[in-house]
């Protein structure tokens, strides 16, 4: 006994294109989605207020570099520490620190920690850190008009930064 083959219609061709384009549109609104609400995209509140800030901006880290002095910045056993130390090795007298985590694409995952003092020019705090890349920026108030600013772009590997 031999089949009939049915017969291609427009009916079919248009459940085929109406299909494809389906799982097109929803696979681009789920992406969509999921960009949105990880990125805001803002880098800076007003870019030309940033622009003209530049060159002093410049200029304190010129300022900064002079200084020769050395950060030490490491996440150990769920502790972060953070010590200044001028270019003998002495400690450098800092009132307070905080360290700012950003994720370089999840801002939601953001958040700033204020360590405590621990003696000889020391600070720490308690923090079980999430691995992964990390844009950090440490600020110590070391009595000038700025702060003493560390920023680095580090890698948390099984909760540890050395």
């Amino acid at each position: 006994m031999q089949r009939q083959a049915k017969e291609f219609t427009g009916r079919h061709m248009l459940l085929i294109m109406v299909a494809f384009f389906g799982v097109i549109i929803a696979v681009n609104v789920t992406m969509a989605r999921f960009a949105g609400s990880s990125f805001g995209g803002l880098v800076v509140e007003n870019s030309y207020v940033a622009s003209q800030e530049f060159n002093g901006k410049l200029e304190q880290g010129r300022e900064q570099v002079a200084l020769d002095w050395t950060p030490d910045f490491s996440i150990v056993d769920g502790t972060i520490r953070y010590r200044l130390t001028d270019c003998d090795g002495n400690a450098v007298p800092v009132s307070s620190v905080s360290v700012q985590f950003r994720h370089p694409s999840y801002e939601a995952a953001d958040l700033t920690i204020g360590l405590q003092p621990k003696g000889d020019g020391a600070f720490e705090a308690a923090h079980a850190a999430r691995n992964g890349i990390w844009d950090v920026e440490i600020d110590s108030e070391v009595g000038r008009k700025v702060p003493y600013r560390d920023i680095r772009r580090i890698t948390i590997r099984n909760g540890e930064f050395r």
